[in-house]
Parts: structure tokens; C-alpha cells; sequence
């Protein structure tokens, strides 16, 4: 919006160019965001808890502990985190580009679900909401629109790249025939299987459904899930900006996906309401983000890994969401089938509480540990 006025204004006033560039436009809507949760999240919060008054409800069968530190705060404060990734992201986002309006539409289609799914919770007054059949049909519906949009635009994106190289005299990158349906490897250059366009939107709608889930059961801790999600985008954020440009595209031997570098704007956005979330979701949370913010966050970098064609790294990288939904897995799994359980309470960190750790120990070990499966993610962009 405001990055269509000012580059328009370019040509008269050449400071304006800085327009043109990705990364400043990422750093303003970081900026925007961060400041506009930091500015509306004391009202909002004041909101909800006068909405709210019993705040979200707590497991029963969870930790003790919780019943004493949790309750009565309140929860949907995921709204918090989609004003400011929407905001940003709409301002200084280069808006022709689709690419920006998929993961747009898995978002707030998230946040939308999640936001029933909390409300359902606080107005029965009990941590059962939605019920798992419908949260997960609606959340396949929104996936698999997503993943066919991406197939349907990759290849306009391609074409369009193409002519703008050509005319700029540039040459071409080369982009494998049926890309935008086919699976990619780490470590392998010349690994790629077409899927086609029924597999492929099967496949990449699980990987948006999965990620947002296993965010969801990550989301149990005072700034547990936040922060992790924020690693993971910043690391999809140089995925995007890389995989998004030919030159760099070309020399790690990654397929070249036309218009993912505008999606960087949107990690800026999401980095910066994630910022101004945590101020007010650092221990004592005054809020929690509820479903209304991890499935969206987690369906947001889910999203971004079909678009940029890299669905495997993200388990990589996302390696703390995977572990976390593994647990409850392998708990379910266990219990049905042997009567007992594997853990002393999943999702895994609350097996880690029971053992005696501290909340704030669980939660900086599990940071360091998204830290590093990041870096490991980075990693396989080089060793091909």
C-alpha cells in the first residue's frame, strides 16, 4: 500500500529508491509491527481479561503448577500477532505479488479457525473446543486452496521473471519443466520428483496442516512457542530472499522460485508482532496466544516452505514442532495399544516439568534447541 505510493514517487525523489529494495521494506514492517503491538497490546489485553473472565481455561490433567500460575489469563492474544503481521505486511509488501496474498490467506484462514476454536474453549469453560474432525477439514480446505494457488502462480512467476531478465539483458535461469509440483531434497542438487498436481496438493497440504499443529501442541509454555516460530521464520525468511533471487539461486543449485523474496516483507512483519508479543507473553504471561496465534503462525511458515520448495527443510527446522507432535503421537500410540505410556505427560515439555525442570528452564532449552536445528536447516542450502 504505502510501498505502491512511495515507489511511485521515485523518480522525483531519488532517496525514495531504498523502496526497491526487499530488505529495507522488511525491516519497516518489522518496525510497524513491533510498534503497533507494543501500542495496542495493553488495551487489547485489558479487553480480553474484561471478556474473559475466567481467562483460558486450564488442562486438568496437566501440571499442577498451571492451576496455580495460569489461571484466569487470558487467551486469543494471537490477535495480537495477526494485526501486526497483517499491517506490515499490507503496507510495505509489493501487493501484485500472489505469492504474498497466499500466505496471507492461510493465515488469517488460521487465525480464523483458531479464534472458534478459543472462543469455543472459553465460552464452554473447559480446554476442549472445536472438535477435531471439523478444525481439521476446515484446515484442509484452506491448505489445499493455498497449494494449488502456489501451482497455478509459480509458473506465471517464472515466465514473468524470464521477460523482465531478457529485456533487462540478463540471462536466463533454468527452471526444471513441472516444478511447481515436484518434491526437492536437501543435500541433493538433481534429486526432484513430480508429484503432480493431485499429489502435490495433498502433500503440501499436510505440510501446512502439520506445521500448524504441531505449533499448536508446542504452544503450552510462557513463550515457548513464539519464540522458536520467530527462529523458524527468520531462517524461512533467507530461504525465500534466496531461492527468490537467480543469482543466488543459481550458485547454491536451488531451484529459482520467481517472487518468493517479497515474502521476506512478511517475515519482517511477523518478527516484529512476534517481539511485541513477547513483551507481553514473557514470564508471568499476561496473555497467551492461544489457537488464534499458533496455528496461524505455524500454517504461515508451513505456507512459505511449499512456495519456496523446500517442505523437507522445514522439518529440519521446524524439528522442535516435530518433536513436540511425535510425543503426543507416540503417548496415544502407546497407551492404546500397550495401556501405558511413554511419557510422564505429553506434549514432551510437560514431560520435562514433571521431571522437576523449571518452566523457564524448558523453555530456554528448548530456544537453544530451535537455535541450532536452524542453523542445521541454513546448512543444507550450501551442502549439495
Amino acid at each position: 500500500m504505502l510501498y505502491e505510493i512511495l515507489s511511485s514517487l521515485a523518480e522525483k525523489y531519488t532517496a525514495l529508491n531504498v523502496m526497491n529494495y526487499v530488505t529495507f521494506r522488511a525491516g519497516l514492517a518489522f518496525a510497524t509491527a513491533f510498534v503497533l503491538c507494543l501500542l495496542i497490546g495493553a488495551p487489547m489485553i485489558n479487553w480480553l481479561r474484561k471478556r474473559q473472565k475466567k481467562g483460558q481455561p486450564i488442562r486438568e490433567d496437566g501440571p499442577e503448577s498451571h492451576l496455580l500460575t495460569k489461571k484466569g489469563t487470558p487467551t486469543m492474544g494471537g490477535f495480537l500477532i495477526l494485526i501486526g503481521i497483517s499491517i506490515g505486511t499490507l503496507l510495505w509488501a509489493d501487493l501484485s505479488n500472489e505469492y504474498v496474498w497466499i500466505v496471507l490467506f492461510v493465515t488469517v484462514g488460521y487465525g480464523l479457525i483458531g479464534f472458534l476454536d478459543d472462543f469455543t474453549k472459553v465460552t464452554k469453560g473447559h480446554a476442549g473446543g472445536l472438535s477435531g474432525k471439523a478444525r481439521l477439514g476446515a484446515e484442509f480446505v484452506i491448505a489445499i486452496v493455498a497449494v494449488v494457488w502456489v501451482t497455478r502462480y509459480a509458473p506465471i512467476a517464472a515466465t514473468e521473471s524470464a521477460l523482465l531478465r531478457e529485456s533487462a539483458g540478463l540471462l536466463p535461469v533454468p527452471i526444471p519443466e513441472g516444478f511447481e509440483t515436484s518434491l526437492t531434497f536437501p543435500f541433493f542438487k538433481d534429486v526432484l520428483i513430480n508429484l503432480t498436481i493431485y499429489g502435490f496438493a495433498m502433500f503440501g497440504s499436510l505440510v501446512i496442516v502439520g506445521a500448524a499443529n504441531s505449533v499448536n501442541l508446542t504452544d503450552g509454555l510462557d513463550g515457548l512457542a513464539i519464540v522458536p516460530v520467530m527462529i523458524a521464520g527468520g531462517t524461512f525468511a533467507i530461504i525465500a530472499y534466496i531461492c527468490g533471487t537467480p543469482r543466488y539461486a543459481e550458485y547454491l543449485y536451488l531451484i529459482n522460485t520467481p517472487g518468493t523474496t517479497e515474502l521476506t516483507v512478511l517475515f519482517g512483519a511477523l518478527f516484529g508482532s512476534g517481539l511485541g508479543f513477547l513483551w507481553y507473553n514473557a514470564p508471568p504471561a499476561k496473555v497467551f496466544m492461544g489457537d488464534t496465534g499458533s496455528l496461524a503462525l505455524g500454517g504461515t511458515v508451513g505456507s512459505v516452505a511449499v512456495c519456496t520448495k523446500h517442505e523437507i527443510v522445514l522439518a529440519i527446522v521446524g524439528g522442535l514442532f516435530v518433536l513436540e507432535a511425535l510425543s503426543v503421537i507416540v503417548q496415544v500410540a502407546s497407551f492404546k495399544l500397550t495401556g501405558k505410556r511413554v511419557f510422564k505427560m505429553a506434549p514432551i515439555h510437560h514431560h520435562y516439568e514433571k521431571l522437576g525442570w523449571a518452566e523457564s528452564t524448558v523453555v530456554i532449552r528448548f530456544w537453544i534447541i530451535a537455535v541450532v536445528l536452524a542453523l542445521i536447516g541454513l546448512a543444507t542450502l550450501k551442502l549439495r
